[in-house]
Parts: structure tokens; C-alpha cells; sequence
């Protein structure tokens, strides 16, 4: 079972990007799906997730109004589509699935905001 991660690179502030996230090997159905994010010298920073008892959605302050968490069930993926963005933005960003019994990340895609 594995995330992968895709859809980082440069962008210019201001500018736009859609990270998306593809598991194998299980399905998003059950699990808990959030974006992480860690910059040089700072902790992994919670963005984002859905909840899969409620479908309800988070957003840290530092990204509300921003960003926006998606899933697409019959693709098994998850997405964040992220607007506005800001040199502070530049991290390499991460996808995760948990339950009570597992817990997968991706290998992190780097996101870089050029002011």
C-alpha cells in the first residue's frame, strides 16, 4: 500500500497549483485523508483533511480561503488545489491516509512560490 504524491514545481506568487495524491493497494474509502507540509528548518505543519465519519473539512489558518481539499473516490485519489500562493507557501508538501490501524504518507512533493 503507497501514496504517491505529483503536481508540485515553481510558480510565481500569486499563482496557482493542484497537488494531487493516488493511492494503491487500498482504497480512500474509510481512511482519513489530510495535506501536510514542511518547510526547511520547520515543523510538519497539518493544512487540511476530510474527515470519513462526516465528510466534514479543515483548514489550518495559515491556507483557509486559499486551498481546497477534494477526493474522487472512483480514482482513488485526493487532491489540493491551492490559489494565491505566497513565497511562504514553498514547502515540500505531503499526502496521508490514516484509521486507528494504518497510517500512509507519500514520498512529498516540492512546492516552490517565487516572489
Amino acid at each position: 500500500a503507497q501514496l504517491a504524491e505529483s503536481g508540485g514545481g515553481l510558480v510565481q506568487a500569486g499563482g496557482s497549483l493542484r497537488l494531487s495524491c493516488a493511492a494503491s493497494g487500498f482504497t480512500f474509502d474509510d481512511y482519513d485523508i489530510s495535506w501536510f507540509r514542511q518547510a526547511p528548518g520547520k515543523e510538519r505543519e497539518g493544512l487540511s483533511c476530510i474527515s470519513r465519519r462526516d465528510g466534514s473539512t479543515y483548514y489550518s489558518d495559515s491556507v483557509k480561503g486559499r486551498f481546497t481539499i477534494s477526493s474522487d473516490n472512483a480514482k482513488n485519489s485526493m487532491y489540493l488545489q491551492m490559489n494565491s500562493l505566497k513565497p511562504e507557501d514553498t514547502a515540500v508538501y505531503y499526502c496521508n491516509a490514516k484509521t486507528n490501524l494504518f497510517d500512509y504518507w507519500g514520498q512529498g512533493t516540492q512546492v516552490t512560490v517565487s516572489s
